[in-house]
């Protein structure tokens, strides 16, 4: 796979941060290793692929915390908008660490607000005062609930229309039950694009047979690895990443 991301033009993160997708539209996928080198080769003329200090897939560490009860976990369950999840999220090769809240409005869009951290202790001020403003759990009722790691493609369009993060290496280490779970071969896509313009990955994707399928990563690795859940509405999506890994329902049971 670096081999072939190796045959990609370069995009610095000065560059990136120059995109703004004004009419965003974000659509999940689900797929495996082999297409995923498929569709690397198909889309490399027609993306840049984002590069930062010489690396490509670089390696990013997240730890999500919940509520004792796992409100979080059980709101996103139950689908309803305005669920929240709080996270630290460190990107390895740079040692740079963030706490974020991401929060899921009325309108299907989300939001995250982050600062700048050292580390996860929630009772420093700063972080008391950043969580009492976008939080609506309260901060005593908080706990760490599971930690994961995955590596990160990040693509471009060339016509700057729509970014592609692309995540393997999925590993779940939760920190409630002590149950840890290599994830094999799967592989997220994750395309935000400008919903007004022509997306050329989306044809490709078509071509391969992959198709949208919603996963997160705080769920879905909680379903997976905490069998004190209730997790009975997550149960058909576990069925079919099972079916994509393995053409077998039972795999992940």
């Amino acid at each position: 796979m670096n081999r072939i991301l190796t045959q990609y033009d370069p995009i610095s993160l000065e560059e990136m941060s120059g995109i703004r997708l004004m009419n965003r539209i974000d659509t999940k996928f689900v797929t495996t290793i082999p297409a995923l080198k498929q569709l690397l080769e198909m889309a490399r003329e027609e993306y840049w692929a984002q590069e930062i200090d010489g690396e490509r897939n670089m390696r990013y560490d997240t730890t999500y915390y919940d509520t004792t009860g796992f409100d979080m976990f059980y709101v996103h369950q139950s689908g309803h908008t305005g669920r929240q999840k709080l996270r630290f999220r460190t990107y390895v090769s740079s040692n740079l660490q963030f706490m974020e809240v991401k929060t899921k409005n009325n309108h299907g869009r989300t939001k995250k607000k982050r600062m700048k951290v050292t580390d996860m202790d929630l009772g420093e001020q700063e972080k008391i005062e950043f969580l009492q403003q976008h939080l609506r759990y309260d901060k005593s009722d908080l706990i760490p609930a599971i930690r994961n790691n995955f590596d990160r493609i990040t693509l471009v369009n060339k016509a700057k229309t729509e970014r592609l993060t692309i995540d393997s290496n999925l590993q779940f280490f939760n920190l409630v039950s002590g149950v840890n779970r290599h994830m094999g071969d799967l592989v997220i896509v994750e395309l935000k694009r400008d919903g007004l313009c022509y997306s050329p990955i989306l044809e490709m994707l078509r071509q391969l047979r992959i198709f949208p399928h919603g996963f997160s990563k705080y769920c879905m690795g909680s379903a997976l690895t905490n069998d004190q859940l209730q997790v009975n509405r997550f149960k058909p999506k576990l069925i079919d990443v099972s079916k994509i890994l393995y053409q077998d329902s039972s795999s992940l049971f």
